[in-house]
């Protein structure tokens, strides 16, 4: 195994799950979004909301399922990295963090996975 197998699976579950967001109507805003604070895998609009989405992928669950891997401390950098996200652009929209979890060939779409948008 190569040290770009896991890259290029977790690019391959990214492009997946852009793809599976957009066949239930969403549009791609942006992919990798980098901040110091951290990083967004998918950032979708869904009508006039802005979805900001957590790809996990886990090939087997025996050590616990992909959704689960999305500590506290994630949660807190992805807010960062929204909010960041948001300022930059300087927009003020509802939107919401969604979790896309592929554990082997089941996925699972949390809808408002983590609950704070930091005010917007």
């Amino acid at each position: 195994m190569t040290d770009r197998q896991p890259r290029d699976k977790g690019q391959e579950t990214e492009d997946t799950a852009c793809a599976y967001l957009e066949r239930h109507g969403l549009r791609c805003v942006a992919r990798n979004y980098r901040s110091r604070r951290g990083e967004i895998d998918l950032i979708m609009r869904d009508g006039d909301e802005l979805v900001f989405v957590e790809v996990r992928y886990r090939r087997q669950t025996f050590w616990g399922e992909a959704a689960a891997t999305v500590t506290r401390s994630k949660q807190r950098r992805l807010i960062a990295a929204a909010d960041h996200f948001l300022q930059r652009r300087q927009l003020d929209c509802p939107c919401r963090f969604d979790v896309l979890a592929f554990d082997g060939e089941r996925i699972e779409w949390i809808v408002n996975a983590i609950d704070d948008c930091q005010g917007h």
